[in-house]
């Protein structure tokens, strides 16, 4: 009886668990690996004492989720690099209930990019605390801070995000025309036209998988490096991508991108590119796809 309640509890928590766990590890596979772990970790604990389950699962998901975190950075030597988190792809005007909770109040992939930078320690400060309103005390622990001193990485990583990532345009309808004739341009070949609608400082960043990434900053570089994706060889899908204007790009009837936009004031400010087959292979793009 016990189990089957817990269960019931467990699935209730587990959308707001995983969005937590893929803000934090940017990758749905080690995100559910993380929220697995913790119901792992809960059948095996006494939580007959525990008043508060949802808090008690945030809890042990965020500290599984900072040890996932160190192990990978301490194997990258402690560099710390921008890397594209796998995308959720929506089609346009529609959003899965699980991708809303996935996403929370986030928009666009460069978010996420800006976040893989972050220091482990300031990464889960930051989102427990702005993204998932947990208050400092409760994090410090996780952490292994003063409440004062959680207080400072998370507004640490804010001020890093604030300068890295440039605010969108928050209206869908807004950020999909520019991104049409990013499109458009790219397919008549017209560079003038590609370097209109991006701003002058625009990047863009690659991901082609292991070892092979892309990346140009300014409009005149990013416009002949883009207009590769947007070839008469290519069939352009528009998608809703982390919740921004996007595209999964096809050849062949296959896909072999996702691009993510940051639109600002009119124009393009950031493009990220997922190209990385063995990426791309593990998304779920039927309904994209199957829009004609």
């Amino acid at each position: 009886m016990r189990a089957t309640g817990l269960t019931g509890r467990f699935e209730r928590e587990r959308p707001r668990l995983k969005g937590l766990a893929y803000r934090m590890l940017g990758t749905l596979t080690d995100a559910e690996d993380a929220v697995q772990e913790a119901w792992i970790r809960l059948n095996r604990a006494d939580t007959d004492d525990v008043d508060n389950l949802g808090a008690w699962l945030t809890t042990v998901v965020a500290r599984i989720c900072l040890n996932m975190l160190r192990a990978r950075h301490a194997r990258h030597d402690e560099v710390l690099v921008a890397q594209i988190p796998d995308p959720i792809v929506d089609p346009v005007g529609e959003c899965d209930p699980e991708h809303q909770a996935l996403l929370a109040d986030a928009v666009g992939l460069a978010l996420f990019v800006v976040l893989e930078t972050l220091p482990p320690p300031e990464r889960l400060a930051f989102v427990l605390h702005d993204v998932f309103a947990l208050p400092f005390d409760e994090i410090a622990p996780i952490v292994e801070r003063s409440p004062g001193a959680t207080r400072q990485l998370a507004s640490r990583a804010r001020r890093r995000i604030q300068a890295a990532h440039p605010t969108p345009d928050g209206d869908m309808s807004a950020q999909r025309p520019v991104v049409d004739a990013f499109f458009a341009a790219g397919r008549r070949g017209d560079l003038d036209a590609l370097v209109a609608v991006l701003n002058p400082g625009v990047e863009l960043r690659g991901d082609f998988g292991p070892g092979r990434t892309v990346s140009a900053r300014g409009a005149a570089a990013v416009a002949r490096l883009a207009k590769s994706y947007a070839g008469l060889d290519t069939d352009v899908r528009p998608a809703a991508v982390n919740g921004a204007a996007g595209a999964v790009i096809l050849r062949a009837g296959r896909p072999v991108s996702i691009m993510g936009f940051v639109v600002t004031a009119g124009a393009v400010t950031a493009i990220d590119v997922l190209a990385d087959p063995e990426r791309i292979a593990r998304l779920d793009l039927a309904a994209v796809l199957a829009q004609t």
